[in-house]
């Protein structure tokens, strides 16, 4: 069982590597186009012609560079981009990020482009040969070889042959893919990444703007608590407390309405209940203590006026207020659905990979969200960034809107 897990784990591992291979070539090619630029620019300003398009290099460099920065950030740990380019290109070209950013556009366009042509001729060969049997038919006689050109196949028994050392192209690709994409990412994290404090002081930058949010939220709510308990649950009180005077008096003079006086009141501290019963929901959910965090979101999709479907695979407990924003993050997008989208059915989708919750909330809607209409979107990306989350809307005018949410779960 474990050699299987383990063979399956290194497939998985190649396929991945692969994977990053082929992504590779896209920046394997936008750094050819950086360097065939800088050099074209650089000689025609020995005859004084491309003097003028001297600061489009370290742009055209920069470019190339953040792709390979993003392509990285999502195979491993994420590389902050680097300050913005100086206008003056002296400037620029003084600049330790550019110049770094120079020197893995030229290894990637030369040396990085032989790693990427190795990686897909290993696993090109390795299909190839692996399925010569349904295909060498229809290659000419003369033709019909192995990828090495060892086997002449004049039959199937050839094929099968070629077919067995398309395995072994299986093997080497297992053995070596997953290396070649580590060579192939190893410069740009070396060379694209920032200086050594960079990400230190972006770190407190960040902390200190989700700290301002996460007071502007907790005042925000404050506020929500307090409208909601001075417009509806004073108001109620304030009529149980004049229907009951009035019940009073009316027992002196009329005792037979007393009784209709009393049943008001009651009905209206019976509301004004409800009303605190609401708030105090809103505050923290009872569900999330005496239940669980997928039963709280189900309960949410029952009272929906939209039919949403619940996907929540969380085994265990998290933190409470963890689980607090994933609930009021569900429940505010699916109010905003059910008012602003028109759709037809919602969808949420929760799960817990190691230390952080991922939530994806997604309707057929006719989309256009935004965050600058009112529609409380701001106010849930700033609940989320209080917990250091992250926020991304995808909201196309016609839809659909997806909503995707990842924060930390407090193991």
């Amino acid at each position: 069982m474990v050699r299987r897990w383990d063979l399956v784990g290194r497939l998985r591992a190649t396929v991945d590597a692969m994977e990053h291979i082929v992504g590779g070539m896209v920046t394997t090619l936008l750094s050819m186009a950086a360097l065939l630029w800088t050099v074209a620019v650089a000689l025609t300003c020995l005859v004084g012609v491309g003097v003028p398009l001297l600061p489009t290099i370290p742009r055209v460099l920069r470019a190339a560079a953040d792709r390979e920065r993003g392509r990285l950030s999502r195979w491993g740990p994420e590389i902050i981009g680097a300050e913005p380019v100086p206008a003056d290109f002296r400037a620029a070209i003084r600049d330790p990020a550019v110049r770094r950013e120079l020197g893995w556009v030229a290894w990637h366009a030369t040396v990085g482009a032989g790693i990427v042509g190795f990686g897909l001729t290993v696993a090109f060969y390795a299909v190839t040969n692996t399925t010569f049997p349904l295909w060498w038919y229809l290659v000419p006689p003369e033709q019909a070889m192995d990828s090495l050109y060892l086997v002449q196949v004049r039959d199937l028994g050839d094929a099968l042959l070629v077919s067995l050392l398309g395995l072994g192209w299986l093997v080497i690709d297992t053995a070596l893919l997953p290396a070649t994409a580590w060579v192939q990412a190893w410069p740009g994290r070396r060379l694209l990444a920032p200086d050594a404090g960079t990400d230190l002081a972006l770190r407190v930058a960040h902390l200190t703007a989700t700290r301002a949010g996460a007071l502007d939220a907790h005042t925000t709510e404050l506020r929500r608590i307090e409208r909601s308990l001075h417009d509806g649950t004073q108001n109620r009180l304030v009529a149980v407390n004049v229907l009951l005077g009035a019940a009073r008096r009316a027992l002196v003079r009329d005792p037979a309405t007393a009784d209709a006086i009393l049943g008001n009141a009651q009905d209206a501290a019976e509301q004004a209940l409800t009303e605190l019963r609401g708030v105090v929901r809103t505050i923290l959910p009872p569900v999330l203590t005496d239940r669980s965090l997928p039963d709280a979101l189900a309960s949410l999709a029952t009272t929906c006026p939209v039919p949403c479907r619940i996907d929540a695979d969380v085994p265990g407990r998290s933190a409470a207020s963890a689980e607090a924003t994933v609930y009021f993050v569900v429940a505010e997008t699916l109010t905003n659905i059910a008012k602003h989208s028109g759709a037809r059915q919602a969808f949420v989708l929760l799960r817990r990979n190691e230390e952080r919750f991922f939530v994806e909330i997604a309707d057929d809607g006719g989309g256009g969200a935004s965050e600058d209409k009112g529609s409380g979107l701001a106010g849930i990306r700033r609940r989320v960034e209080a917990h250091d989350g992250t926020f991304a809307l995808t909201s196309p005018v016609g839809g659909p809107t997806t909503l995707k949410v990842t924060l930390p779960c407090g193991l």
